[in-house]
């Protein structure tokens, strides 16, 4: 029988230096995993990194970050080069890379957009392509979306518009990869509770945010915590491996399907 727990598996998460991506790394390694590498973008999240390594490690795991810009495919071949080098072919896979703009259609330029496609969509691709080139057998993919992929609402188009493919991808992917026992998903958050929400969100939007959710009131912000979605990654990537092919919104009922 195939063991799909935890224990003793190798596991590479992107973004994975703080806020939810720092999370899901530290609970791998709490979950008892051999070796945890993480990935983060710039110099500015370096310490960040080595803060999670650390705790990856106090944990009793092999910790490893690894810094790089993922919007060029060569660039993703490196950093799963250098993982599997540091730690062996992986067996869990979780990119919780994105960026967010909050803009009328109409005031997006083509530089922008370009940038958005990039982080969203294209390093998500490549992630996945590569993950599934390099993932031991029976292994798991994760992708972080977002619950706006639910909603029907003005001034996202850049973020969930260039989020929206991995579904595709996650869908074709689970397909490909399913002869090798390898399940590939997706998790969508509401809005979180991270530094990275509040800088795209005027004072009104985050009032309203922090209600528009059905379990709202029993939330300690209102709004979706990284506590929230980590149990979710934490299931899909071992007893949950049976659920493949999927975009799972987990919001406490912001955006539904």
């Amino acid at each position: 029988m195939t063991d799909h727990s935890i224990r003793g598996k190798t596991a590479i998460v992107a973004g994975g230096a703080k806020n939810l991506g720092g999370l899901i790394a530290r609970d791998l390694a709490a979950q008892g995993a051999r070796a945890v590498a993480i990935h983060y973008n710039s110099a500015a999240s370096k310490q960040a990194a080595n803060e999670t390594v650390a705790a990856i490690r106090a944990a009793g795991a092999q910790g490893f970050a690894f810094q790089g810009d993922l919007t060029s495919a060569r660039a993703m071949e490196r950093l799963f080069d250098a993982v599997v080098a540091a730690a062996g072919r992986p067996d869990i896979a979780v990119n919780t890379v994105g960026k967010v703009l909050k803009k009328p259609i109409a005031e997006i330029g083509e530089a922008e957009f370009d940038e958005m496609s990039a982080i969203n969509s294209k390093a998500a691709f490549f992630f996945i392509k590569e993950a599934g080139a390099r993932l031991n057998d029976n292994g798991k993919i994760c992708t972080v979306v977002t619950s706006l992929l639910g909603a029907y609402t003005p001034f996202y188009a850049a973020y969930a518009g260039t989020k929206a493919p991995v579904e595709h991808y996650t869908r074709a992917a689970s397909k490909e990869f399913g002869a090798r026992g390898i399940s590939v998903t997706a998790v969508g958050p509401g809005p979180m509770d991270t530094p990275f929400f509040y800088p795209a969100e005027g004072a009104d939007a985050v009032a309203y945010h922090r209600t528009a959710a059905a379990l709202s009131p029993f939330s300690k912000t209102g709004l979706t915590d990284v506590e929230d979605i980590a149990p979710w990654i934490r299931f899909l990537v071992s007893d949950g491996w049976w659920m493949t092919g999927q975009t799972i919104l987990v919001n406490g009922g912001y955006t539904t399907k």
